[in-house]
Parts: C-alpha cells; sequence; structure tokens
C-alpha cells in the first residue's frame, strides 16, 4: 500500500513512517505540502496517486488558535475539505487525526465515538469542522481521535518538545515546578498510536475512532510518574489551572474510551503508566 503521511517530521508523523516502513510510504513534511491551498493538495495527490493518506497536519497550539481563528479555520477545517476532494477524486483513503478537545469535559466518564461534540474553544471548532467536511465528502475515510500525545519525536509547534521533555527541562531549571490537577486526560504514547493505526488501516471498517492508551490521570499524575519512574527527587506542586489564564477554555475531563476499537477486538492500546516507562526507556534516560 502506499501511503502518504502528511507531517512525516511531526510528533506522530516520524513514528509512522517508523511504524509503515520508508519503502511503503511517501513522507511529506510542511514545505512539501501546505493543505490549505487547495491547488497545491490537487497537484500533489494527482502527482503521487497515494492508496492512503493520512493528515498529521494541524494548527494545535490552542492558545494562538484563539487569536488566529482564520488560520486555525483554513488549516484544521478547511485543509481537511482540500484533502478529502482531491482524495475522492484521486481514489484515496483518507485518514485523519483528530482530537479529545471537540468535546467539553462536562460528562465526567470516557467519552464514546457517538457522545455529541460540544467544543469550547477555537482548536476544537475547527477540528470538529474538519471531521464534518471529511465525513460529508469522501465515504472511505478514517477518523482518529486522540489525546495528550508524548513521545520521542519533537512537537514542531510546541516549544520545549513533548510534555515529558519540557517537564524535565523544568526541573533542571527550576527550584518548584507547578502542574494542574483539574484537567484529566489519557496520555497516549506516539509509537502505540501509529502501531494501533497501522492495524486500523488493514481493516477497511472506515468510520469514527477513539485512540488513546489506558487509563487517566491528572497532569500533575502524568507528571509526578515521569519523575517517580526516573527516582528523580522534584518539588512538584498541584495547582489548577486559574494560575495558568489562557485566551482558550480547556475541557476539564478529555478521557477518550476505544470503543469502536474495542468492538473490532482490534484495541491494542496499553496503559498509560506502561506506555510511559517505555517511551523513558526509548529515549535511554532509565
Amino acid at each position: 500500500m502506499r501511503i502518504m503521511v502528511i507531517g512525516a517530521n511531526g510528533q506522530l508523523g516520524s513514528e509512522l513512517v517508523g511504524v509503515l516502513g520508508e519503502e511503503e510510504t511517501i513522507p511529506l513534511i510542511h514545505s512539501d505540502l501546505e493543505i490549505k491551498k487547495e491547488p497545491q493538495v490537487r497537484k500533489v495527490l494527482r502527482d503521487f496517486t497515494p492508496e492512503l493518506v493520512i493528515n498529521t497536519a494541524a494548527f494545535h497550539v490552542v492558545a494562538e488558535c484563539e487569536k488566529n481563528d482564520l488560520e486555525a479555520f483554513q488549516v484544521n477545517a478547511l485543509g481537511v475539505k482540500y484533502l478529502a476532494l482531491a482524495c475522492k477524486k484521486y481514489g484515496s483513503t483518507l485518514l485523519h487525526i483528530s482530537t479529545d478537545y471537540i468535546f467539553d469535559g462536562l460528562k465526567r466518564t470516557p467519552y464514546i465515538e457517538t457522545d455529541v461534540p460540544n467544543p469550547l474553544n477555537v482548536y476544537g471548532i475547527t477540528k470538529l469542522a474538519g471531521e464534518h467536511y471529511l465525513r460529508s465528502i469522501l465515504e472511505e475515510h478514517f477518523i482518529v481521535r486522540t489525546t495528550g500525545l508524548f513521545g520521542i519525536h519533537t512537537c514542531r509547534a510546541k516549544k520545549g518538545g513533548s510534555f515529558v521533555d519540557l517537564m524535565l527541562r523544568l526541573a533542571k531549571e527550576r527550584d518548584e515546578i507547578r502542574v494542574v490537577d483539574d484537567q484529566i486526560l489519557t496520555p497516549t504514547y506516539t509509537l502505540d498510536l501509529a502501531n494501533q493505526i497501522k492495524t486500523l488501516i488493514t481493516t477497511r471498517n472506515y468510520g469514527t475512532y477513539h485512540a488513546t492508551n489506558g487509563g487517566q490521570c491528572s497532569w500533575y499524575d502524568f507528571t509526578k510518574a515521569i519523575f517517580d519512574l526516573l527516582n528523580m527527587e522534584i518539588n512538584l506542586k498541584r495547582t489548577s489551572s486559574t494560575e495558568f489564564p489562557s485566551p482558550a477554555k480547556r475541557p476539564s475531563y478529555s478521557v477518550l474510551e476505544n470503543r469502536a476499537l474495542k468492538l473490532l477486538g482490534i484495541d491494542k492500546m496499553r496503559d498509560w503508566k506502561e506506555a510511559l516507562a517505555a517511551c523513558l526507556k526509548e529515549k535511554r534516560i532509565i
């Protein structure tokens, strides 16, 4: 299968290229393709004619989306529309990465694929719009929602690498680290997600899927687990979201259940604690 990976040098895209195999992938980075430019999208799809396109590209710095809502809509919504139209024209399947932020966090139990979205911020609104465009245009598609990505590769759009990298850097720079404990999620290891996607695309069971590691925790709990696994004595304090004002509202509960994957019998996602230990070992720091 000829698979085009858009955002191939990103945190998830890098893992996908590794998992899928370089011989079978067409890795594209931002300089190769700007998905908000429809003529460029059409040309790239026409020239490469992939069987499957995996779109990991997004404008996902949540606070910046609030300040640049037009740019967010162009990338997260119209970009997906243009990809879907080109895939339909040239006979490709599209797998699009979406987010837990399409939900408002009020449910307090894990969200399943059929729960009604109600995004709280521009990022969530534009990502949901992208989902709607894809469903309305292209029958042969996958939408994979995930949350709290971490891994060995750098997140290009965020300073300091992944959340794990950021916490390790802060541990060297500060005498005290304060992390919120009122936002609950499931941290998701990009390598596990890439392997899950590899399994999913072979099924041809198109539709919407949640794909996260198992369990749930607060950002504080996640940070504590990082330092515990590394046997680091850190002055780590709990705090609330009010200490870090943001122009964007964020859901306080972002846990997703992999219901659709379980129904297919292909849910391969391990518990987040096990995944974190594997990631730290892959980084060669334990």
